[in-house]
């Protein structure tokens, strides 16, 4: 440390002063460690050291105009953030910082801190209040702190220099909000995205996945628990610590990993602290089977129709298929979506989506590749426009495996009280590992196929559902036609799968044709 630095700001020399002033201009972290009090929950009002970690972000504010932050539980960055920004509007004149919280209670706790901060400031730090609110803060330079609640109107008044948005995955309206206020940022502000993890489906993910992947413009920032030392350290066993740490080794000498993760639970745990994106959100399917899904998904197939199909497998001549069929217009809206399942396996070989394909042309898609997968049985959603997907593929194309009900009519009727049915056996599936999906658009519905409050299970707001339904009713054919098959698969060795046990009770009524030979005949033939 400098000798200036350890001298309070009363005993410098006007040189001194001018020096100090200087260097706390030029670099945020050297003002932020001398200048910047914090409340501490168990020390009190204490100066902002800043953690290794913390200073790294810094680098990263400064070197990058916007940034997004993958964060644990409790890592101060909001705190870093209000220092940052009191830095900027500090030694910046007419500078605008404008604050986005959850809340009306977060946005003016945020600026109570930011508050302290300036009250605490070297007199000659501080270049005067003009308004002082709950929320805002009005400098003599012409600098301004704005700390607001997030509501639909919030992007409309959220132009500045530096946007600062604090847990962002937990802001509902967060992508109608960016769209309000990005033209104006985009001319030459800066942003810095905060928040802890909240499941998948939701702009924050998104934002940030894509900044992994580099088809943004933000900065992906990661910080993990352990990178904080009050988590791991403890001046009473400093030698074991530094010990543990350059063996890389987990360090666990005071109980909190073990007293947290017990109080919190585990899927709390992943989502606060280990940083979990998937199954982190009320997901249908639970979080540790989507972290499986999502390792398994392979991208080992070959594209049908401009890229509308994925095929993974071709059919087997000794293998049977099913064909599960959710149907939409096919203008831009909703998808329609199929599954082909092999039955011997549970596996997901081939998979349909588009959200631009007619009725008709859907019907003689469907019929090339029901035909082509051994005249596989095909299972419809009739509700509304299945209906009249049905009826191409019967009455024009003539297509004849169509799956019928116990009353005899194609395709299935889907109701409030079959769906939690199908939804239940889907999961069930998944679960037990039934059917194999190798799908990752598959595995992406599922992961935003969420609970609501009412405890109804749908896509989460913004996404779709129709591969999860089109796979539920895959599934249901699944576990049904094995249970009434009547010719056993021939025993053929497969590393990958075991045959299936028959989870189904169901008699379904099937229009089948096996070149003249109903399901009447093939009863007598096997007495």
């Amino acid at each position: 440390m400098e000798e200036n630095q350890e001298k309070h700001w009363s005993e410098m020399s006007k040189s001194e002063l001018i020096e100090d002033f200087r260097k706390s201009k030029e670099d945020p972290k050297y003002f932020i460690r001398r200048y910047i009090k914090i409340i501490h929950q168990l020390r009190g009002e204490i100066c902002f050291d800043l953690y290794p970690f913390q200073e790294r972000i810094i680098d990263d504010l400064q070197d990058n105009r916007f940034n997004i932050i993958r964060k644990f539980r409790q890592a101060g960055i909001t705190t870093l953030a209000c220092a940052y920004g009191l830095w900027i509007a500090l030694f910046q004149s007419n500078k605008t910082i404008p604050i986005l919280s959850i809340g009306d209670t977060e946005s003016t706790e945020v600026l109570a801190r930011i508050k302290l901060m300036y009250d605490e400031l070297p007199p000659h730090y501080k270049p005067g209040l003009t308004k002082s609110t709950e929320h805002a803060l009005f400098l003599g330079n012409g600098s301004k702190i704005l700390s607001r609640p997030s509501k639909k109107t919030s992007g409309r008044s959220l132009s500045g220099y530096l946007l600062i948005i604090d847990e962002a995955a937990f802001i509902e309206n967060i992508d109608d909000i960016w769209a309000a206020v990005y033209p104006i940022i985009s001319t030459g502000g800066r942003v810095f995205i905060i928040s802890t993890v909240n499941g998948t489906g939701n702009w924050y993910y998104d934002t940030y996945t894509r900044a992994k992947e580099e088809t943004n413009e933000f900065n992906a920032i990661d910080i993990h628990w352990k990178e904080h030392p009050e988590y791991w350290y403890n001046s009473k066993y400093d030698d074991l610590y530094k010990e543990c740490m350059s063996l890389d080794k987990k360090y666990n000498v005071n109980t909190w990993l073990d007293i947290t993760q017990s109080n919190i639970g585990n899927k709390r745990w992943l989502q606060e602290y280990e940083m979990e994106f998937l199954g982190t959100g009320e997901t249908f399917i639970d979080g540790g089977i989507l972290r499986e899904l999502s390792k398994r998904v392979s991208e080992d197939y070959y594209i049908k129709y401009n890229n509308r199909m994925r095929v993974w497998k071709d059919p087997d001549p000794n293998y049977e298929y099913a064909i599960g069929v959710d149907v939409s217009l096919g203008r831009n809206r909703d998808y329609s979506a199929f599954h082909i399942i092999n039955l011997y396996n549970g596996e997901q070989v081939a998979e349909f989506y588009s959200n631009k394909t007619p009725i008709n042309e859907l019907a003689e898609i469907l019929n090339r590749e029901a035909v082509l997968y051994n005249t596989a049985y095909v299972l419809i959603e009739r509700n509304t426009i299945g209906n009249n997907l049905i009826d191409w593929l019967y009455n024009i194309l003539e297509y004849e495996n169509l799956w019928c009900d116990e009353k005899g009519d194609f395709g299935f009727q889907i109701t409030t009280r079959n769906r939690e049915s199908l939804l239940a056996s889907l999961e069930e599936a998944i679960r037990t590992n039934v059917v194999k999906i190798t799908s990752e658009r598959t595995v992406k519905e599922l992961l935003t196929f969420v609970v609501n409050e009412r405890g109804k299970a749908e896509a989460d707001r913004g996404n779709h559902d129709d591969l999860v339904s089109s796979l539920s009713l895959a599934v249901y054919g699944l576990n049904t036609l094995i249970e009434d098959s009547l010719i056993e698969h021939e025993s053929i060795p497969h590393k990958e799968s075991k045959p299936l046990v028959p989870t189904s009770t169901n008699k379904a009524k099937l229009h089948t044709s096996f070149g003249g030979i109903t399901e009447e005949d093939l009863k007598w033939l096997m007495k």
